[in-house]
């Protein structure tokens, strides 16, 4: 079930409200037996099947927890923490990787090597990774327990169960245990304001830009050539699309939690706002991110053995982030290429600091944003192609060795234009994608999505004043929202272009849900 189905919002989750305001707020129990129950039929609503598959890795690491506690001495503690650890990955790999690994064998060997017959759970590589979190924190501190209920709500709570974000227990388990689960009129605004963005953001924005994405590389993928202008507006648009559809996703699953009184941790700050790759990943995933360096980056020995040892940690770390995010070569590369940038971020970090440059000026800062923005967007391509024959079109196209090409319907014959492109060495190539209707349309689209993307605050920010998240935000915005009877309109009116543009269109999954 999809956060912008209509099942979801005019069904599930006006039902789940009613259930769980019908509860009094003193009956804490019953509260927490309704947002469990509503998370599994959330859950089940995908495929019933992995219910039992949720619920046996809920109850496992649960055990496997209560065994590092209740453990007499530290070597059986960490016997535990090791099986926990490896069955864990044990089944992430067979589920998500398994037909991966074969069909790399195949390719070494020269082979058809037969694939296996699974259909990936939803969520696994994140209630899997939430849990992996939950052992280490134990086995670190084994004064931490939780009642079965508590830990079990934590783990399946639906806003965050799908795509994140990657919570720790000590931000959400206290909140079920110490509160009487009790929402406020302040708590339904806000989650509801949050929801609707984020539902804005997903239908009028991301959606909207996917159509360009997805007729370049599908015609990539079927090696047409591609003019430059293609290559590039293709690119940015699915940049574009990741960027305002985990936006989206962020905002609903933070508002979501609002609405029953929960706050979550922050996961989507601004990043093409970054002025280097370091701040980037500060700001994108942050949930995930914070994961991989606590649990990957520093468990690896992190920055204290040395600049060598410190290169092959991010390089290791970003490489397991690019194969969680996608069981594919070209996801690893992903991964390897932001590995990279991180390296060079971090030695020109140190050349700064060696040199003592002052380099807090508009004029540096916006040019690092545009080069941020650029890396990351070369690498989104190779997160795009399904395959290194679609992105190695789709990169040759952009880089214009051969001279910057146009497709010909885009110009208006004997316009302006016509006139004066010729002459600065640009040539009209007769390439048709049918997806693209209109390229001023899309052009527009595209352009006013990057300059809200690197001038407008995010969702977060305009209405800090009501502690949206469960840390402050971190950056003041250029100006607030009050959540009154205009904005309630205002949003109002939003929803109905959502409905009536997204009634009829095609409901499109959140990217992250792939993962």
């Amino acid at each position: 079930m999809q956060f912008n189905s209509w099942p979801f919002v005019f069904v599930f989750l006006p039902v789940t409200l009613l259930l769980f305001f019908l509860v009094p707020s003193g009956f804490r129990l019953a509260r927490k037996l309704v947002l469990v129950f509503a998370s599994l039929v959330f859950y089940g609503y995908w495929k019933i099947d992995y219910v039992p598959l949720l619920l046996g890795s809920i109850l496992f690491n649960f055990a496997v927890a209560e065994g590092i506690v209740r453990a007499p001495q530290p070597r059986f503690s960490r016997l535990f923490l090791i099986l926990g650890l490896v069955l864990n990955l044990l089944l992430l790999a067979y589920f998500k990787y398994a037909n991966f690994g074969l069909s790399t064998l195949g390719s070494l060997l020269h082979r058809n090597v037969a694939q296996i017959d699974i259909l990936l759970p939803l969520a696994i590589s994140f209630f899997t990774f939430t849990q992996i979190s939950y052992l280490v924190d134990v086995y670190r501190d084994r004064r931490v327990h939780y009642r079965f209920l508590d830990y079990a709500l934590f783990i399946a709570f639906f806003p965050h169960l799908i795509a994140g974000p990657i919570l720790r227990h000590w931000e959400i388990i206290p909140q079920f245990v110490e509160k009487e689960l009790r929402s406020s009129r302040e708590d339904l605004a806000v989650g509801l304001v949050l929801f609707l963005f984020g539902l804005v953001k997903k239908v009028l924005f991301a959606d909207s830009v996917a159509p360009c994405a997805n007729a370049v590389y599908a015609a990539a993928n079927q090696s047409a050539p591609l003019t430059t202008f293609d290559a590039w507006l293709g690119t940015v648009a699915f940049a574009l699309q990741i960027y305002f559809d985990f936006s989206a996703y962020s905002d609903m699953a933070i508002g979501l939690a609002r609405l029953f009184g929960i706050k979550f941790p922050a996961n989507f700050d601004s990043p093409y706002q970054a002025t280097s790759v370091i701040v980037f990943w500060e700001r994108w995933h942050m949930t995930l991110t914070r994961f991989l360096r606590e649990y990957v980056y520093f468990s690896l020995g992190g920055n204290r053995r040395g600049p060598l040892r410190q290169v092959f940690n991010i390089l290791a770390t970003m490489l397991l982030s690019g194969l969680w995010h996608g069981a594919g070569w070209t996801f690893v590369l992903w991964g390897g290429l932001h590995g990279l940038y991180l390296i060079v971020a971090h030695q020109w970090r140190l050349v700064v600091q060696y040199l003592r440059w002052n380099l807090d000026h508009g004029i540096y800062r916006t040019a690092s944003v545009l080069l941020t923005f650029l890396a990351v967007l070369v690498a989104w391509v190779f997160f795009r192609a399904p395959n290194f024959a679609v992105a190695e079109n789709v990169l040759s196209s952009m880089i214009p060795l051969h001279g910057v090409t146009v497709p010909q319907r885009m110009i208006e014959p004997h316009g302006f234009w016509d006139h004066i492109l010729p002459h600065l060495g640009v040539r009209y190539l007769p390439v048709d994608l049918s997806a693209i209707e209109r390229y001023d349309n899309t052009l527009y689209v595209v352009m006013a999505l990057l300059a809200w993307c690197w001038f407008m605050p995010n969702s977060q920010q305009v209405i800090a004043k009501y502690e949206p998240l469960l840390t402050p935000v971190a950056r003041p915005a250029l100006f607030y929202l009050k959540i009154d009877a205009k904005l309630g309109l205002a949003l109002g009116f939003l929803c109905f272009m959502v409905a009536r543009f997204g009634y009829t269109a095609e409901q499109t999954p959140f990217i992250y849900f792939h993962f």
